[in-house]
């Protein structure tokens, strides 16, 4: 059984933790709604939709509230202490400040556990369904993709869609249609126009057929003759019925909740990683290994080994003749040839080094996503374990912080923790992205933002027990006061 002071101290930590978690927790996902108003808004979608898309979110947050609640829930629990004098009463009672957390250090261990198996299996399973929910929304309500107004992809298609007004009881009826569809190239080559049209689809089916009345459609034509090209050909035809299919097989399945192929860094736990990371690296290790020996055959600058049986042969005398060529450099080369001839070279030489540098420009766009996917596998592992480390390194900084500045209420120490935890949240977004681009080591853009905290609860928990306040104002004014004591002995010597 615990001590009647531990399980005071406990019930008091407990009750802000739990206070300030449900607190902060409903602050977060209004302020999440904002990022994914899109997906919900304007869609027709069930309540009972919403709140399963709301319910799959929570988790996700929980890596950014836990943290935040760690730090508020100590402030305000060793403030109010120190606040009402039972801190004081405490040490008077011989209970020091590692005493006094004591029960709450075991209490954070264990929520640091929880929290790192909570990590590794709930979030990644809700990311999983957050991605099936969004990809299937449009499936289950095929005018939900379509906005009013501006211009919607479709994904899966090289459809871009606009209409005015939707009508009808899912939205099926549109006014006012463009669509902006491209080529396999990747260009706008098709405009249609129509002043009405309707969308059928069917849950049976992964087809939604398109029927637009009164319209027009322009396409530029694509010949392969170059002189063609050169006239710009195109058709355009009026109609009163226009009938297109639109394949949403790719969006995901009719169920919400099925399960999808596709799967990101987030929904994989630490067992899924660490097999991914070997294979990415291998497979990146790969595609540099066969691009240099491509650009190297390519350029032909290299020097070739010879075998052994080649390179002992005794050169003959014409091959002494050619070791004793006069030609020593590209000037010389060049000068030995015809001007008709030494432009031609020319002409070849740039065109091949700008082919081999486009090449290579490419290449390295490729290589940089593929890194910057094996960057984020990397952080992803690590971020589970500074998740769980982060708590109990914030409960350090925040319990000898709420004894310090001896406050207790959500006043100062709401703004306090606020401060903490945005410097705290904004290293890690930064660290982040440096590690994701490869500026910095992925381990370390998952660390740095709890190292950076570690001797900050170090220097507060010496401060506390040491019962000495935040910043010692005396301390600094003694020396200043020495330094101007030395300027006047050296002035008088």
């Amino acid at each position: 059984m615990l001590p009647i002071i531990d399980r005071y101290i406990l019930s008091r930590f407990l009750y802000n933790f739990f206070s300030s978690f449900v607190i902060l927790m409903v602050i977060f996902i209004f302020q999440t709604v904002w990022l994914f108003i899109d997906d919900l808004a304007g869609k027709d979608l069930d309540i009972w939709i919403i709140g399963k898309f709301l319910f799959y979110l929570m988790p996700n947050l929980t890596e950014k509230v836990l943290p935040l609640t760690v730090l508020l829930s100590s402030i305000l629990t060793f403030g109010s202490f120190a606040e009402n004098y039972e801190f004081a009463a405490m040490k008077a009672s011989g209970i020091s400040l590692q005493k006094a957390m004591r029960s709450l250090i075991v209490f954070t261990v264990l929520l640091g556990i929880f929290t790192f198996f909570f990590a590794n299996s709930v979030i990644p399973a809700s990311e999983q369904k957050i991605w099936n929910m969004r990809r299937n929304i449009a499936k289950v309500k095929p005018a939900a993709v379509i906005v009013e107004g501006v211009f919607s992809d479709i994904e899966g298609t090289e459809m871009n869609i606009k209409v005015e007004k939707k009508s009808g009881d899912n939205d099926q009826y549109l006014e006012d249609v463009v669509i902006h569809q491209k080529s396999k190239t990747k260009i706008n080559t098709t405009v249609i126009k129509a002043k009405t049209g309707e969308l059928i689809s069917s849950e049976e089916s992964d087809i939604i057929q398109l029927v637009l009345n009164d319209g027009h459609r322009y396409e530029e034509m694509q010949p392969k003759a170059a002189k063609e090209k050169r006239k710009h050909p195109f058709t355009n035809a009026e109609f009163e019925t226009y009938i297109t299919n639109i394949d949403i097989s790719s969006l995901g399945s009719k169920d919400l909740e099925e399960e999808s192929d596709i799967t990101t860094d987030k929904m994989k736990n630490i067992a899924r990683l660490s097999k991914d990371i070997d294979s990415l690296k291998i497979n990146n290790l790969k595609q540099v290994n066969a691009f240099s020996k491509s650009i190297t055959s390519r350029m032909g600058a290299f020097p070739i080994v010879l075998p052994d049986s080649i390179a002992s042969l005794k050169p003959t005398k014409e091959h002494k003749e050619v070791i004793k060529d006069t030609i020593k450099s590209t000037e010389d080369l060049l000068a030995a040839l015809p001007e008709w001839q030494k432009t031609q070279l020319l002409s070849n030489a740039k065109n091949t080094v700008t082919n081999v540098l486009n090449t290579i420009k490419g290449k390295k766009l490729e290589l940089n996503k593929r890194y910057e996917v094996y960057n984020r596998h990397i952080l992803s592992l690590h971020k589970k374990f500074a998740l769980a480390f982060s708590c109990i390194i914030l409960f350090f900084v925040g319990a000898p912080l709420g004894a310090i500045i001896r406050k207790g209420g959500l006043g100062l120490p709401m703004v306090i923790a606020i401060i903490l935890f945005l410097t705290y949240y904004f290293i890690g977004v930064f660290a982040d992205n440096y590690a994701k681009k490869g500026e910095m080591h992925p381990i370390l853009g998952a660390w740095l933002s709890t190292l950076i905290m570690l001797p900050l609860s170090v220097f507060l928990t010496k401060r506390a027990t040491a019962d000495r306040g935040l910043m010692s104002v005396g301390g600094i004014l003694d020396v200043f006061k020495s330094m101007f004591k030395r300027k006047e002995k050296k002035q008088h010597a």
